[in-house]
């Protein structure tokens, strides 16, 4: 169910990359960040069996867990919200990536509560993926308004300070989290 303190302005985004550092990761991420929690790699049993470990050390951290799915899987997983571009009829946290202006269009009628824009600069996740760049970030960021934005892509703590007088919420990433420098 929805947290009563504030969304979180950093994010980690789950993935197999990390290996056996992913919950040390959680672990280090400071207190009320949020997770979401992706590995669709994984079968069912293997997933819930992780999400179920993910999901303590976040419990203890007081961080924001969203499970990557639906609105009623994230419901029977205890999950904080889902990350998913449909709308679910459920009070939980509801999250969406978008990467253009249609798909911007098209989740503001699911009324999310966040969306994350990607990607932002280059990154891991896509290699060969076009950017949006600065400039076309920051216009879709405006488009996406009045809803709150999360940069993801190539991002770190370093392009998260340098965005603080744009108009996001926070930022999200996954590399950021794999090094010790995070």
């Amino acid at each position: 169910m929805r947290r009563s303190h504030p969304l979180p302005k950093i994010w980690l985004m789950t993935d197999g990359r990390f290996g056996d550092d992913q919950l040390r990761a959680i672990q280090q991420l400071p207190a009320r960040s949020g997770v979401v929690f992706r590995h669709y790699e994984l079968a069912t049993q293997q997933r819930r069996a992780l999400f179920a470990q993910v999901l303590r050390i976040c419990r203890r951290r007081g961080h924001i867990v969203l499970l990557a799915g639906d609105a009623r899987t994230a419901l029977r997983w205890h999950a904080d919200g889902f990350h998913q571009r449909s709308r679910g009829q459920t009070k939980l946290l509801h999250s969406a990536p978008v990467h253009n202006a249609r798909e911007i269009a098209d989740v503001k009628r699911c009324r999310p509560d966040l969306l994350f824009l990607s990607p932002l600069f280059a990154t891991n996740s896509h290699p060969g993926a076009r950017p949006l760049g600065p400039l076309m970030f920051q216009r879709l960021a405006k488009l996406a308004k009045p809803k709150r934005v999360i940069a993801l892509g190539g991002m770190s703590r370093q392009s998260a300070q340098m965005l603080g007088l744009w108009t996001i919420h926070g930022w999200a990433a996954i590399d950021a989290f794999r090094k010790k420098t995070a």
